[in-house]
């Protein structure tokens, strides 16, 4: 049997956390048994097959997230390729809270042998092709949030194009007009240079006839 004196006293050892402990660490999303997905096809001339993209979506606090995607096709010696794209985007969707960021990220890449224009728009490289596909899908499901129907957007409207001058009657005025030399025979300001030739639209001396 164990005899403690009046002096003894038991203290409890507080444990000191780490800074990296006491962090809250960034939550994963976990996946359902079932999910709602929407399937795109790709026609890209930068692959010889078309090219098929799952897009996966959970519902989050009422409102919807994307959480996995799949790229598959037939052409098996971009499946290595296929499978990076799918895991890597895939873990986004599940990790950052606002994963269109990744658009840009994707449209950043450019293909060594050029790009091709589509419906007027100039697609860098296959990236940016599952890029457009991962937007429309934003689009699609109401995840990217864009104006609403009726909303008037105040865009600036600029009246003249550039490279573009507009003649001015000044212009035409030879008084004034700097384009205009002095003419030997007149004294006025109204020669110009037209057709390989200095012409004087006022008394119509020319070099050319001499």
């Amino acid at each position: 049997m164990l005899n403690y004196s009046k002096e003894f006293r038991v203290r409890e050892k507080k444990i000191e956390t780490k800074d990296h402990e006491k962090r809250p660490q960034q939550l994963t999303l976990k996946r359902p048994d079932v999910v709602d997905a929407r399937v795109y096809k790709i026609k890209s001339p930068f692959v010889k097959f078309n090219v098929y993209v799952t897009l996966g979506y959970i519902i989050e606090y009422g409102r919807k997230r994307p959480i996995e995607i799949f790229i598959n096709s037939k052409d098996l010696t971009h499946a290595a390729q296929y499978a990076v794209l799918t895991r890597l985007i895939s873990a986004i969707f599940r990790r950052a809270g606002d994963a269109q960021f990744i658009l840009e990220e994707l449209r950043s890449i450019y293909d060594p042998n050029g790009g091709y224009f589509k419906e007027g728009k100039y697609i860098h490289s296959f990236y940016s092709e599952v890029a457009d596909v991962i937007e429309k899908f934003f689009r699609d499901e109401g995840i990217l949030h864009t104006a609403e129907q009726g909303e008037q957007i105040n865009l600036p409207i600029q009246t003249q194009l550039p490279g573009i001058h507009n003649i001015t009657d000044d212009e035409n005025d030879p008084t004034t007009n700097n384009t205009f030399k002095i003419c030997p025979e007149c004294n006025n300001r109204a020669l110009k240079f037209e057709n390989g030739c200095e012409f004087c639209v006022q008394c119509g001396y020319t070099k050319c006839d001499k």
